[in-house]
């Protein structure tokens, strides 16, 4: 008896999971598909607002104004009436654990960082969780395509772009070990409430800091230098792409001077630096147009980094940036808030800058920094058909509504578990 009874309540926990499993990875692409009279964003600041767009075996062979062509609708398997609605290339979260994190408060389902300071040698791409519950709630906003980045420590490892519909992260590896992420150390560090001193303080330790991570640079191009070393070195190993610029040196950095440091110690050993967090980027746009410095900056939904700072400074950094050609992108921190990514963006369009160039900042200026511009992040011919369909304005939670989304022309399933929480309780609700 009480075996069955086991049986029976093993066989009730299994169903309640395999209803709440993830949406399977979508199918490849069999026939041609055609989005017919939506106002297409191209991710390149230009619009289309009767738009028709094309695409066949995971490409885009088709994007023009619908109005000035002629269209055979039987070489399209599938045709999508979309007047009304708007297009857009799939948005790509930067600096992202996204797959590398589930639950923040449950140790186990973390592995974004490990131990020691200097890890070049970890390999993000090799963590990431293609089975996460968290990444079908990101897709639901139009974000297709991340960066999954380690962190911890002064050298942290080693990024790599993933589209975000795969069985495992062999699928799902767009471009590999792309670049290695450096926290360059603060001049100025918060002391802590436990300290008794919460406020500001200097950073005593920080020539030091930057003195070893020279020696540490030093080795690695000495041994980078070396065809063939006798003594394989495994951290010196991975950052031989920084010194031919092959992988990007990624330099999370807020302050103005250290930023400005961090830029000039990267050029000394030759390696191709990218700012990431780049709260002070604003005061510095100068100094970043003349060293050709992209930027990756931190959410725009915060508090200001200074008391003396204006209120609305994160809202209207990128405007500011815009002004004065900064390549910039729009980013979000941690991994289920990449669902918010599109509103990050949307909040500085409201503090001058341009719809279209936010637009930009989640898709083609992404695709450039990761150095995938040629294949994805904008509405062009012969690019990857990853795009999606919203019935409103999708940097806008009023109006964001994805009805629609493929990833190198896959369609994807939707379904997340917020909505199937939500479909439950609005049953329960209803009786």
């Amino acid at each position: 008896m009480h075996l069955r009874c086991f049986t029976l309540l093993l066989f009730v926990l299994l169903l309640g999971n395999a209803q709440a499993q993830n949406p399977s990875p979508a199918p490849a692409q069999t026939g041609a598909v055609l989005i017919l009279g939506a106002t297409a964003h191209l991710g390149n600041g230009a619009v289309i607002a009767n738009s028709a767009i094309g695409f066949e075996d995971g490409k885009l062979t088709l994007v023009a104004d619908a109005t000035t062509i002629r269209i055979d609708r039987s070489k399209y398997a599938t045709v999508y009436d979309a007047a009304g609605k708007h297009v857009y290339p799939g948005f790509i979260a930067t600096n992202s654990n996204l797959g590398l994190s589930e639950i923040e408060a449950a140790r186990a389902t973390n592995d974004y960082a490990d131990i020691g300071q200097y890890n070049p040698n970890l390999r993000s791409i090799i963590a990431y969780n293609t089975d996460s519950e968290v990444t079908p709630t990101v897709r639901s906003n139009g974000v297709l395509m991340a960066q999954v980045t380690p962190q911890g420590g002064v050298i942290s490892g080693a990024s790599s772009v993933v589209q975000l519909d795969a069985w495992n992260w062999e699928d799902a590896a767009y471009k590999t070990d792309e670049g290695i992420h450096l926290n360059w150390p603060a001049m100025r560090a918060f002391g802590g409430f436990q300290s008794g001193n919460p406020g500001m303080r200097k950073n005593e330790q920080y020539e030091n800091e930057v003195q070893a991570l020279r020696r540490f640079f030093e080795e690695a191009k000495a041994y980078a230098q070396q065809p063939a070393p006798e003594v394989k070195n495994v951290r010196f190993e991975a950052m031989r792409g920084l010194f031919t610029q092959k992988s990007t040196l990624y330099i999370h950095a807020d302050q103005a001077k250290t930023m400005q440091e961090s830029v000039l110690f990267a050029e000394s050993f030759g390696c191709k630096p990218v700012l990431v967090g780049a709260s002070d980027a604003w005061m510095i746009p100068d100094f970043l147009v003349e060293h050709k410095v992209s930027v990756i900056l931190s959410k725009t939904q915060r508090l200001p980094s200074r008391e003396d700072e204006d209120v609305d400074q994160p809202f209207k950094t990128p405007a500011l940036l815009q002004e004065k050609g900064v390549l910039f992108v729009i980013s979000d921190q941690g991994f289920w808030q990449q669902r918010n990514l599109p509103f990050q963006a949307g909040q500085a369009v409201g503090f001058g800058l341009n719809k279209e160039a936010a637009v930009t900042a989640m898709t083609l200026n992404a695709a450039k920094v990761l150095g995938i511009d040629k294949t994805c992040g904008s509405l062009e011919t012969g690019k990857d058909a990853t795009l999606f369909i919203s019935e409103g304005d999708a940097l806008d939670m009023r109006t964001c509504q994805v009805t629609a989304a493929f990833i190198q022309g896959r369609s994807i399933s939707l379904d997340n578990k917020h909505k199937q929480l939500y479909q439950r309780f609005e049953k329960k609700y209803r009786q």
